[in-house]
């Protein structure tokens, strides 16, 4: 093989490699937002379910 074709085939796997990275690095932003999203939801959940309300009493 020529030294162009060697390049050219170096070339394509590191696009690969770094199209692979970028796809990687996307499902674990979005596994890390709808975490955040389930977590926030179930707080807010919580929050409603044990709230208490206070009653004054008047002397």
């Amino acid at each position: 093989m020529t030294e162009y074709a060697l390049h050219h085939l170096r070339h394509d796997e590191l696009v690969r490699r770094a199209e692979h990275e970028r796809l990687a690095l996307e499902a674990t932003r979005l596994r890390r937002a709808a975490r955040r999203e389930t977590a926030a939801r179930s707080a807010e959940a919580e929050s409603h379910i044990h709230r208490r309300r206070r009653v004054t009493r008047t002397a």
